[in-house]
């Protein structure tokens, strides 16, 4: 072999060997919306690091690039994936109230006291029950979560019995919490979530119902001076994750197969293992900006279970018209955030 072609075969190979050596190229691209800001903990702790795991799992083939700005309100989330306005977003069930039935039965009060229990529950009881009522018909469902159990948090003074809550402005999401509110006589103001700390901090609202996250989430350990938090939670609330049906499906089936590997339980345990965790780093923040926390005694505790006894029953009976048994599905739940607060 003469020098000349010697020395093309050396740079063939090396181009070979290079091309090998490159990262692969991505095949598709996911573009996300989120609109909590981008240090809470649903973007730096759950939707960044599984969009991470996505890329790596299918070797760059996929990656997903979340939008600078979200593309609509909090409320339109559901649509705007349904619609391929954006590729994939979560959202909260309850802020398109009437809209979903059964995703309430996560909302009640006195389900648990982690997140991640109440979500992997969730994840199981909706592929038991919830699915085949198909409430999330025209989008690719990836998981389902909800937030750490709810508390009480106010600006102002201690709310130390149900009595102290009578004509406070409190602000409120959607769903079930809603009827709860009502039966606790507050005055319900219902808006998303990132509008809290304005709420708040021009004295609009004298409060919020909120899970501990919420003080770092939002920035109000500087703002609220006193939670209360409700053992086994005052109510959750219930997230979803979503994808574009089309865009799905245009993914090459092995990564597809990837994805849905990291979906479901997989994510609803790493949604609600991040959310404890976040619940704990907020009670230190607002200690250490002087707030307080205090548990509700056993008296307020009763009071509340007494008022809100009908909300209950009132799920059962939306949940009878979906053809759904609503008292068999909230005893699975409820024995199976026991099992796995249990360890099992």
């Amino acid at each position: 072999m003469t020098k000349k072609l010697q020395a093309g075969a050396a740079v063939v190979t090396a181009g070979v060997l290079l091309a090998l050596a490159a990262p692969a190229i991505a095949q598709t691209t996911i573009t996300l919306s989120s609109w909590v800001p981008p240090r809470h903990m649903v973007n730096a702790d759950v939707l960044l690091p599984w969009s991470k795991m996505v890329e790596k799992e299918t070797q760059g083939r996929v990656k997903i690039k979340t939008l600078s700005k979200a593309v609509g309100k909090p409320p339109a989330h559901f649509d705007i994936a349904r619609k391929g306005l954006a590729d994939m977003t979560f959202g909260v069930h309850g802020y398109t109230p009437g809209r979903f039935v059964l995703t309430q039965a996560v909302e009640l009060p006195f389900l648990g006291n982690k997140s991640e229990h109440t979500s992997v529950a969730y994840w199981r009881m909706y592929k038991k029950y919830m699915a085949k009522a198909n409430e999330h018909k025209g989008i690719k469902l990836i998981t389902v979560f909800t937030h750490g159990p709810g508390s009480l948090m106010s600006t102002k003074g201690k709310i130390g019995k149900v009595a102290d809550l009578k004509g406070m402005k409190m602000r409120i999401g959607g769903g079930v919490v809603h009827e709860v509110a009502k039966r606790l006589e507050v005055v319900p103001m219902f808006k998303p979530a990132p509008q809290v700390y304005e709420l708040l901090s021009r004295g609009v609202a004298d409060g919020v119902f909120f899970p501990l996250e919420g003080i770092n989430g939002f920035r109000l350990e500087k703002i609220v001076k006193h939670v209360t938090t409700i053992p086994g939670g005052l109510y959750n609330t219930s997230f979803f994750v979503a994808m574009n049906p089309k865009k799905y499906n245009s993914i090459p089936k092995k990564d597809r197969d990837i994805i849905d590997k990291l979906s479901g339980e997989f994510m609803a345990k790493m949604a609600g293992k991040a959310w404890d965790k976040r619940d704990a780093h907020s009670v230190a923040d607002l200690k250490k900006a002087g707030g307080q926390v205090h548990v509700a005694s056993s008296a307020m505790v009763a009071e509340i279970k007494k008022r809100t006894a009908d909300v209950e029953g009132a799920w059962v009976k939306r949940a009878a018209k979906t053809g759904v048994d609503g008292k068999k599905l909230l005893a699975d739940l409820r024995a199976e955030i026991k099992k796995l607060s249990g360890g099992k």
